[in-house]
């Protein structure tokens, strides 16, 4: 028989068991890190990236009960709508949404290339839109149910501070920030709790693809002065926000090292 002492510890040790969530650039960094805590906390995770070798590699990783790994880009809208629907067949309706896929590609205004800008776009806000209207049904039937419905849209500290050369990059995450407010004002009030998280400098890939030199020399120089927090830091802040009771929203979330600010 189990006492309630044991559904408590349970509960403590695993609190999000019962949920689904669905993390997007889940092949490495923050999104990695994220699956893992979700899933160590108890929830089923698909794990959704571009990447299917190292999806495959972080499902072993997790074990084959309640993770599914699905190869989509979220920027291709019909790829991205087969992925729901994979994600749907396996584990079923979705609680817990961590819009977590992007691209920094930095370069002077007057000389980038304009397919960098596109490719920005298409990933940090119409394919950060993409996921959470994808979802958002299951997040509100949940939600009128009286359990905890959760969209986490990942932004940047970028969308409050002022970087040479990073203008469209921090463009697109103040876009993501004002959207979060909007939406917590459309949906908080039907119970989907609407979260945005900021990170500050972190120890991932983000930007090794860019392929400006000025771009990357802002972020050797901030890497080579400011000591990054681990993506772990972050997923520690989202499975904190997401296990609070239902009735509570960390609405917003600033997670940098302490040196950034």
């Amino acid at each position: 028989m189990i006492t309630t002492e044991t559904q408590a510890s349970l509960a403590s040790s695993a609190p999000l068991t019962g949920r689904t969530a669905v993390v997007t650039g889940a092949t490495s960094g923050i999104g990695a890190a994220t699956a893992r805590r979700l899933a160590a906390d108890g929830a089923a995770v698909a794990i959704v990236g571009r990447r299917e070798r190292r999806l495959g590699d972080l499902a072993d990783e997790l074990g084959s009960d309640g993770v599914v790994p699905v190869a989509a880009d979220v920027s291709d809208p019909g790829a991205f709508a087969a992925a729901a629907e994979t994600i749907r067949s396996e584990l079923g309706p979705v609680d817990l949404v961590v819009a977590n896929a992007g691209a920094m590609l930095a370069a002077p205004f007057e000389t980038a290339d304009v397919a960098e800008w596109d490719r920005m776009l298409d990933v940090n806000l119409r394919g950060l839109l993409r996921t959470g209207r994808t979802f958002v049904d299951d997040l509100l039937a949940t939600a009128a149910a009286g359990r905890p419905a959760d969209l986490i849209l990942i932004g940047s500290i970028g969308s409050h501070l002022v970087f040479p050369n990073y203008g469209v990059y921090t463009a697109t995450k103040a876009a993501v920030a004002h959207l979060t407010r909007n939406l917590r004002a459309e949906l908080g009030p039907r119970g989907v709790r609407v979260k945005n998280v900021e990170p500050g400098l972190v120890a991932t890939e983000l930007g090794d693809d860019m392929t400006d030199a000025a771009g990357r020399a802002v972020l050797a120089d901030m890497r080579a002065t400011i000591e990054s927090i681990a993506p772990e830091d972050i997923a520690d802040a989202i499975a904190y926000a997401v296990a609070v009771p239902a009735n509570v929203n960390v609405a917003e979330l600033i997670v940098l090292p302490t040196v950034q600010g």
